[in-house]
């Protein structure tokens, strides 16, 4: 019994020692000082932006494009794939944020990782009555060159030059009228179009 007792000792330390070194791997990802009251908490907006290199991903019909070809706009890149539940989740409140602002002053990008692409999305998408949902393509998983891809939903926003100024690793409730106005921000920020 008490061989039991050192060894539950001995590997309750070290999972707890090996826990508290994967819990702070990311910035944002340590423990909230205070308690969330909305998912657009999450959110971690950087202090400075940061570049984010043009890799190329996939459109509907199999075009390659990277974020150069956006910028001026903000850009909120959303990995997703079908299997991940929380994923699919939000394509419908992301499809309604899209339309909340211009389309020359904001983007949404979702992005499937599936490996089948466009042959397992597209029918998926239908039988969820989203048939007209536009998603883009990254089978390869290319954008894992600068995006972490290890953990989806995960959503990333680019300013109007492509730089990356916030980001959230988790479900948000887009449809939250915080998200509107976090974007919002984002857009006032920058640079004004000429009327």
């Amino acid at each position: 019994m008490k061989h039991k007792v050192a060894v539950i000792l001995i590997l309750s330390s070290a999972f707890s020692f090996v826990g508290g070194g994967i819990a702070h791997a990311y910035p944002g990802m340590q423990q909230a000082a205070k308690p969330v009251e909305s998912t657009v908490d999450l959110i971690n907006v950087l202090p400075k932006t940061f570049p984010i290199e043009p890799v190329p991903f996939n459109d509907v019909d199999g075009k390659a494009i990277d974020f150069s070809q956006f910028k001026g706009k903000i850009i909120m890149v959303n990995m997703w794939a079908t299997w991940c539940p929380p994923c699919v989740r939000e394509l419908p409140a992301i499809e309604r944020l899209a339309t909340k602002f211009k389309a020359e002053d904001f983007v949404v990008l979702p992005i499937s990782i599936d490996a089948e692409g466009k042959q397992q999305v597209q029918p998926f998408l239908s039988s969820l009555g989203m048939a007209n949902f536009n998603s883009y393509y990254d089978q390869p998983q290319s954008l894992g060159d600068v995006f972490p891809l290890d953990t989806i939903p995960a959503t990333f926003i680019l300013d109007q030059q492509g730089q990356l100024i916030a980001f959230v690793r988790t479900y948000v409730d887009w449809d939250d009228a915080k998200a509107a106005s976090l974007i919002q921000g984002f857009i006032d920020k920058g640079p004004k179009r000429p009327d």
